[in-house]
């Protein structure tokens, strides 16, 4: 508490008093004696301030908010108490008041680094995230060794880039700034770690999770994210130990709990799984994801079911947040599409994809996408050489297999069935080529051969690097990241070796799933609105035809619905095209044990199913945009 503005009617003797009693916890006294006082002086700022900041350490909350109003009623430029104003609507979760206040702070004394960073903190939380990143660089202006606003400014610009606003990489930067300020801030090391994990950085991930465990062994977070980075590699043992050893820290804590309920799914231990998310919802009742997770693919509810009942309850609070709301309608979607209800399916679905949609701020004609297209087919034209292979580091022994389409084309089925080969690892989605790719088309850096040939043999180092992270003794390894279909061009530059399986597949089918699909990774905005996925899907189709012109050799193309009907002559051609002898455990693929992390996890498991394709129909009266959209192309 500062005792500027004193009124000169109170004595020093007086104010230090008051404040002695304030800075040892006698909130009751100095109220006391600050109510004699006002009897005395009724019309002191600094009074109502003080009574204001004894009220907030008593949990008063309300009444604090009324002293301090008071205060600067009586002083309108008495930057404390606007600033202690804000702080106390901001915990009574009244953020958009408090945001007033803050401001007021920084209008009359824009040099308080404090205000800045509060402010850019409400800012944070009310998701306005471009404002808060602004308030958080005004307060490092400020003080450019504020490592806590280094620290919150990477966790902003991290959201922002996952949302597609801006690189991957930005939010590392950040961070290493906050640690070179303070290399011991354990939260920083450990965000650190989440944003390398995203972009595949995996090694250094685990680097950043280890050191923040380092600095606090009983660091909850840190301990989970290293179970989740094992989990990402396939080590289900390893992730176990960590999720265990986050709950023997806390027993209550529920991501953990969810997280072993992700890892039991993925080894098919679905009885294990179901409990691990009842477990969860037992615990938090407000836990949307288990609910979601519970539902995908391994329970199917009853109308009456009590947790669909709680569902429905969770969805009337209005403090729910926007995340929440959007995989609470998924999973009820989900509900009612089991139990045939149709038309309630089709309310929970739409109102999920549009608030997804909203939360990403994403429209086909404003988003980067056109553009990156576009770029793509500019860097590879007739001009330019395609394939560097006389230029490319030739020592290693691993074979890449990219299989790429559009997203619930087939992908992980074929993944699934070219794994089961014992010379083949399955790697899954590995988003590797994307964050290499993306920046170098943007940024329009290819712009002659001798710049794609250094940028094939930057893709080519980079990901090699990544492979050879994986636990496998098979020199043969896929990746099933279907949206690598935009980078065909780098990714042969950096591997003329290189398998290239393209999915083709009905495409109202392929948009239809798309839209039902809840995406939790990057690049699949376009996902949520039906006229966002006709036009998206003409991207891809444009694309793909550019693709088999410029490398006609190079691209298997696989039917899905005619490797669902005639398996074993199909199978057998994709895996001699992939260079492999045949191996009759291509046709069992349901019964390989690998790591499936995608939303056909579950589907890989089962025995080859027909007709899926054809599933639509019986939605085409509510998907009219779509199908209208689709068989204009």
């Amino acid at each position: 508490m500062s005792k500027s503005d004193q009124n000169s009617t109170l004595s020093k003797e007086q104010i230090e008093e008051v404040y002695g009693l304030y800075k040892n916890g006698q909130f009751k006294e100095a109220i006391s004696q600050i109510k004699a006082l006002n009897k005395i002086h009724p019309n002191v700022p600094l009074l109502f301030n003080l009574i204001g900041a004894c009220y907030t350490s008593l949990g008063k909350l309300e009444g604090a908010v009324q002293m301090f109003k008071t205060a600067v009623s009586l002083k309108p430029d008495y930057a404390e108490a606007h600033k202690n104003l804000g702080n106390t609507l901001k915990e009574l979760g009244r953020l958009d008041e408090s945001i007033e206040s803050f401001v007021n702070v920084t209008v009359i004394d824009p040099d308080l680094v404090d205000a800045h960073y509060n402010l850019a903190n409400t800012l944070k939380e009310l998701n306005r995230l471009d404002e808060s990143v602004e308030s958080y660089k005004r307060a490092i202006a400020i003080n450019p060794n504020y490592a806590r606003a280094y620290f919150n400014l990477g966790n902003a610009i991290h959201e922002l880039s996952l949302k597609g606003f801006g690189h991957l990489d930005d939010p590392i930067n950040i961070y290493e700034k906050s640690l070179s300020i303070d290399p011991n801030y354990a939260e920083a090391h450990n965000n650190l770690g989440i944003a390398n994990r995203v972009i595949g950085r995996l090694d250094e991930a685990g680097k950043n999770f280890d050191k923040a465990l380092s600095i606090n062994p009983d660091f909850i977070s840190a301990t989970n994210c290293r179970g989740l980075l094992h989990q990402d590699m396939g080590q289900h043992d390893d992730a176990i130990k960590f999720y265990d050893k986050a709950l023997q820290l806390d027993s209550n804590f529920v991501d953990a709990i969810n997280n072993l309920g992700l890892v039991y799914r993925e080894k098919n231990q679905i009885k294990d799984a179901i409990k691990a998310f009842e477990k969860a919802i037992k615990l938090n009742p407000n836990f949307a994801n288990a609910y979601y997770n519970l539902i995908h693919g391994i329970k199917e509810y009853q109308a009456t079911d009590k947790q669909v009942k709680a569902i429905n309850s969770l969805l009337e609070a209005e403090n729910l947040s926007q995340d929440d709301r959007i995989v609470l309608n998924f999973t009820l979607a989900k509900v009612n599409e089991d139990l045939g209800k149709n038309k309630t399916f089709f309310k929970y679905l739409n109102e999920a994809n549009k608030l997804r949609r909203e939360k990403l701020n994403y429209s086909f004609g404003q988003s980067q996408d056109q553009n990156l297209f576009n770029e793509i087919k500019n860097i590879f034209n007739d001009k330019l050489p395609l394939i560097f292979e006389n230029n490319l580091d030739q020592s290693t022994s691993i074979k890449p297999i990219f299989i790429v389409g559009m997203p619930r084309s087939g992908t992980s089925l074929v993944e699934q069935i070219i794994s089961s080969h014992p010379e083949v690892y399955g790697a899954g989605e590995l988003n590797a080529i994307g964050r290499l790719c993306v920046p170098l088309v943007l940024n329009k850096s290819s712009s002659s051969s001798n710049k794609l040939s250094d940028e094939a043999k930057l893709i080519r180092r980079n990901y090699l690097d990544l492979l050879a992270r994986f636990d496998s003794q098979e020199s043969v390894i896929t990746d099933k990241a279907p949206l690598n279909f935009r980078f065909i061009g780098h990714i042969l530059s950096a591997f003329p070796e290189a398998k290239i399986i393209h999915l083709k597949r009905d495409p109202i089918a392929i948009c239809w799933s798309i839209y039902k699909s809840n995406w939790s990774g990057l690049g699949n905005s376009f996902s949520y609105n039906m006229d966002d996925l006709v036009n998206y899907y003409g991207l891809y189709e444009n694309l793909m035809e550019f693709w088999h012109q410029k490398f006609p050799e190079k691209i298997y193309d696989i039917n899905y619905e005619k490797l669902t009907t005639h398996q074993e002559p199909e199978s057998k051609k994709l895996i001699k095209y992939c260079g492999l002898d045949w191996d009759k455990n291509c046709l069992e693929f349901y019964k390989n044990t690998r790591v499936v992390k995608t939303a056909s996890s579950l589907q890989v498991r089962q025995k080859m199913y027909q007709g899926s394709s054809e599933a639509w129909k019986e939605y085409e009266s509510y998907i009219k945009p779509l199908v209208s959209g689709l068989n204009s192309k």
